[in-house]
């Protein structure tokens, strides 16, 4: 009797009827979100395809073979940089090419694999934003089990809608969800009800489980139009000024391997209850 109240699954939350809306990646750190059809994530790891390459900004210090987690500045990024919001890249998993769109066109094609389509890469940037250089901007690529995410534990990242909504109401202006450049856009939450998701775990019908971990503290990057590249709201300060904190949407962990696409519907369990025990 004993062993099986130990072995009770997690109890699960009042069902705020939470779905998957939409998934993303973004592939060089930076640059465009790419929408995903289907996400197969796996325990421990991060979300696929998600921040694999990042552009330095002069030397950084990073060292593929000992990768250590670097603070954003040393890369191209849209803390610093809007004008990458204004490029309409996409990254080729079967071939490795970048494509890179400005304005009407494309501005370049290359392939990330060769050290010309590297030195393509580099030229292109340097003709593009040359004073916000701060030395070569060279392409770096992740050894395995490293990503260029924010936060060194950074592996998933959701975004509540209706929190993304309340904000645009709040502020009386139009808020991009994009502006926060999550992989997991969910809907179904009341507005802000992700923060009380932290220590809790989410299931999906495939068996994936995430636990979430702590909550995204926001940087100027989210003041920039992804559409437009213009950096026209500020959005740190109002959620400072309006809530006392700086936070949108919330990072989780891969705790049990499966997959996710856009409406499902996703289990909360609570954080509260003992887990259950496995028995070899």
């Amino acid at each position: 009797m004993a062993l099986r109240a130990c072995c009770r699954a997690l109890p699960r939350l009042a069902d705020p009827s939470m779905r998957v809306a939409s998934l993303y990646r973004y592939p060089v750190k930076g640059l465009s979100p790419e929408p995903v059809g289907r996400a197969e994530l796996v325990e421990g790891g991060y979300f696929p395809g998600d921040r694999l390459f990042a552009i330095e900004n002069g030397p950084s210090g990073f060292d593929p073979s000992r990768p250590e987690h670097q603070p954003k500045i040393k890369y191209l990024m849209l803390m610093r940089h809007e004008l990458l919001a204004r490029l309409r890249t996409r990254y080729d998993d079967a071939s490795g090419e970048l494509s890179i769109g400005y304005e009407a066109g494309t501005a370049l094609r290359a392939d990330t694999r060769s050290a010309e389509g590297r030195r393509e890469i580099a030229a292109f940037f340097e003709g593009f934003m040359p004073e916000a250089l701060a030395g070569e901007p060279r392409w770096l690529s992740a050894p395995d089990g490293y990503r260029f995410t924010d936060s060194p534990r950074g592996f998933v990242s959701i975004i509540n809608l209706a929190s993304v909504a309340d904000l645009e109401r709040r502020m009386g202006q139009p808020v991009d969800p994009l502006r926060f450049r999550g992989n997991v856009m969910v809907e179904g939450l009341k507005p802000w009800e992700e923060f009380d998701l932290v220590g809790s775990e989410i299931t999906a019908p495939s068996g994936l489980r995430l636990r979430v971990t702590k909550r995204i503290v926001r940087c100027a990057a989210t003041n920039v139009d992804p559409a437009t590249g213009l950096r026209d709201l500020q959005i740190p300060r109002f959620l400072m000024q309006s809530f006392g904190h700086a936070d949108c949407g919330v990072y989780c962990e891969v705790i049990a391997s499966g997959t996710i696409g856009p409406g499902e519907r996703l289990a909360i369990q609570s954080a509260d209850a003992p887990a259950a025990l496995g028995i070899a």
